[in-house]
């Protein structure tokens, strides 16, 4: 576990948040709805990091991961093409967190939020490393080169579909050992049962 003190001095502040309790109660009472999902655990105090979320089994994960961040009142960014960021759901996307990437430029998506990232004051974007419902056997190791790069740590967030539990890890700065560190992200999901248990981690 990485102690708060070992962290840049530019990625430590205040978690992002959104402070609207409306939307805060919705996120509890959706969470009952769903089950009655608890959290354990709770952000660290840094501005920019970067989220893996896993496993990602089903299109339940998305209104759970939904309620999830209204209740805690968090304010995430996500990835998306930039040909989705168009008239007349842009304005939409954007105010839900969305980041545009250009897949087919020169520097790449991980390159693009390289910069994103050091430009920025504050940015917290959430992954699936999984890139798929499916069950997979390798992850895909972007989301680790971008927080290498761009000196911000990862934050691992397990859903646990069998405890009906989101578990929050802690903040871990990535080394060049890229395999090393996927194992060592990876590790922290392995208790993580998804909604279809088949094609979880």
């Amino acid at each position: 576990m990485e102690n708060n003190d070992q962290l840049p001095e530019f990625v430590k502040g205040e978690f992002p948040v959104r402070d609207n309790r409306f939307l805060r109660w919705v996120g509890r009472v959706g969470m009952r709805l769903m089950g009655g999902w608890k959290i354990n655990g709770s952000m660290p105090a840094v501005k920019k990091a970067i989220l893996p979320v896993a496993p990602h089994t089903s299109n339940w994960d998305f209104p759970v991961g939904a309620f999830v961040m209204l209740a805690m009142g968090l304010k995430l960014n996500y990835l998306g093409k930039n040909s989705l960021f168009r008239f007349p759901i842009k304005t939409l996307m954007t105010k839900l967190g969305g980041i545009p990437v250009d897949r087919s430029a020169a520097n790449g998506v991980v390159g693009s939020m390289v910069e994103q990232f050091r430009s920025k004051d504050e940015l917290i974007l959430v992954i699936t490393p999984e890139g798929t419902r499916k069950k997979v056997t390798e992850w895909k190791k972007g989301f680790l080169h971008m927080a290498k790069q761009a000196k911000v740590p990862v934050i691992p967030v397990a859903f646990d579909f069998a405890r009906k539990a989101i578990d929050i890890g802690p903040a871990l700065m990535i080394t060049d050992e890229i395999e090393k560190e996927l194992l060592r992200v990876k590790s922290f999901f392995a208790h993580a049962q998804g909604k279809r248990s088949e094609a979880s981690c």
